[in-house]
């Protein structure tokens, strides 16, 4: 945190002399305070995040433990995401260059719980950079090969002209030569080395960082290619520019660690023994474990060839024992790997495995939605062509009824008087002679237009035909093949409708007044009645007369 608070005044420093001289004028105290608060929100929210990222990334190769310390403490304070994801990958890549690979995964693995998150591009190109970078420092080369050949199919990524996905693809040029050499593809190696060069600009630590390990591990491959004086030129010029400075003492103990290696092949063991314990004395209290194991080898091989063997079995000692320890922490960060591979795959399983169910549920529903809305539609197409069937014998009967009122003697309008004669009385069964009568009398209705009354019911009409009650229903059930109110309503429905077809005033009315002249109590009565018998509302029959009758 004492870090951060650095980086804040030291971005404030103008703003730090003006509250010098805003605390000599006491009356300023108000100014000063609203002053302070501005310093004090600009640190927090302040200096950019690439600026303290690149600040962790540099103590990556001054000290890994000062590293871890520095990143942790931003982590703390930072609730982006995605600043977290980047944050953690310099925390892993610290405990990775300690030798630390138990750690440098499990904290890699924690980056799993943002994956659920919508993350940017970037962050997933940067995610898969990750996972091959753990693949090659635990020596799993041809998986870490894998997944940077997939990563460098990507177009969109090669082109890109973003600083952030320009400095990734750098490193992953750069992690694909290493995973080149360690097979001794020195020339492929050096080819993609070549190429993250393209993507680096010297704008921040990082990509000045990465450029300068460009060319260290282009003077070890040029050596293993036996261009010994190319490689030399090459190291020389490095450690020149390393010297100046000094505070990159990672970097400059690998450049001394190569250089040894330069005068070993040419057996000045002595000059290289020199050059090996710079190199060790600039990391000699800083546990960067990996390039320690380097040096020690390098130095205890000089000893042997200078037949020292007090030499040659302390540091030979030492690189054993940090070997092994290595080794051991490489095994257990390899089975920590894969065991988290084989959870990552069964959670991809199980996700599949989900996400295949909801579009199983989605077609299903699909399908569902689909049968219901056939059965509607043959619903609908069912009822209309039952209303189409009504239609047509109703225009058919209507045609008759036409032909049989033409043909018809007009008959009467006034109702009957009622005769005071007795109603017949009961009897079990009707004679046929009874039968005809009773046809006769309705046909005689049926051409009058007493149906019409609001009042007309089967006592009724049985009291104007002098007929037992039981008969007429019996007769009327028997002949018209329905009940008296379907009969009556059959009728008054009949009436009307050939009004509306014979006598244009009536197309002008409205529908609660043919109600009404027709008999019915209500107007919905009617239009339900008059639905059942034509298969058509009044209004669509009043608008097909009105239609046909334009024609």
């Amino acid at each position: 945190m004492k870090e951060v608070l650095k980086e804040v005044i030291h971005k404030n420093r103008k703003n730090s002399l003006l509250l010098l001289k805003i605390l000599t004028n006491k009356r300023s105290l108000l100014l000063f305070i609203l002053l302070f608060y501005s310093i004090f929100t600009n640190g927090q929210s302040g200096p950019d995040f690439s600026i303290l990222a690149d600040k962790a990334f540099q103590k990556l190769y001054q000290n890994p433990d000062e590293c871890i310390s520095y990143s942790q403490s931003l982590l703390l304070s930072d609730q982006n995401i995605e600043h977290k994801i980047v944050l953690q990958n310099i925390i892993s890549q610290a405990y990775a260059m300690k030798g630390d690979y138990v750690q440098s995964v499990n904290i890699s693995a924690q980056k799993e719980e943002f994956q659920q998150h919508n993350l940017s591009y970037f962050m997933q190109i940067f995610g898969n950079y990750n996972l091959a970078e753990q693949y090659q420092n635990l020596d799993l080369y041809d998986q870490s090969k894998k997944i940077i050949a997939h990563l460098l199919s990507d177009q969109n990524l090669i082109k890109s002209n973003d600083p952030k996905l320009r400095i990734t693809t750098a490193k992953l040029y750069q992690l694909q030569a290493l995973n080149f050499g360690a097979n001794r593809e020195y020339q492929s190696a050096l080819k993609y080395l070549s190429k993250s060069d393209e993507y680096t600009n010297g704008s921040n630590e990082e990509n000045i960082i990465t450029e300068i390990e460009n060319k260290i591990f282009q003077s070890s491959y040029l050596m293993r290619l036996n261009k010994l004086e190319e490689s030399k030129k090459l190291i020389d010029s490095i450690i020149y520019n390393l010297e100046k400075n000094k505070d990159r003492p990672f970097l400059l103990g690998l450049a001394y660690e190569t250089l040894s290696k330069y005068y070993f092949i040419k057996q000045d063991y002595q000059t290289s023994v020199y050059q090996s314990e710079i190199a060790l004395s600039q990391i000699k209290n800083i546990p960067f474990g990996s390039l320690k194991i380097k040096i020690y080898e390098s130095l205890s091989k000089n000893y042997f060839a200078l037949h020292d063997d007090a030499k040659y079995h302390q540091y030979n000692k030492l690189c054993i024992d940090l070997t092994t320890k290595e080794e051991a922490n490489t095994k257990e960060g390899i089975r920590y790997i894969v065991k988290l591979a084989e959870t990552n795959q069964n959670k991809s399983i199980e996700f599949q495995k989900q996400k295949y169910m909801q579009s199983l549920g989605i077609l299903i529903l699909i399908l569902a939605l689909i049968i219901l809305g056939l059965v509607i539609y043959f619903l609908i197409i069912k009822n209309k062509n039952r209303d189409l069937k009504k239609q047509f014998y109703f225009f058919e009967k209507q045609r008759k009824y036409q032909q049989k009122i033409v043909s018809s003697l007009p008959v009467p309008t006034k109702e009957l008087p009622t005769l005071e004669k007795s109603p017949e009385k009961d009897s079990n069964k009707i004679s046929k002679e009874k039968e005809e009568e009773i046809l006769q009398k309705l046909e005689e209705f049926e051409q009058s237009d007493r149906f019409l009354n609001k009042n007309m019911s089967l006592s009724l009409l049985s009291s104007q035909m002098e007929i037992n009650t039981k008969y007429l229903s019996e007769v009327i059930n028997n002949s018209k093949e329905k009940n008296f109110n379907g009969y009556i309503n059959e009728l008054r429905i009949n009436h009307i409708a050939h009004l509306l077809r014979t006598n244009p005033i009536f197309l002008n009315y409205k529908v609660s007044y043919l109600a009404e002249y027709s008999g019915f109590s209500s107007h919905s009565t009617f239009t339900t009645v008059f639905k059942s018998i034509t298969g058509m509302s009044p209004n669509a029959y009043i608008q097909e007369i009105s239609k046909s009758k334009i024609v």
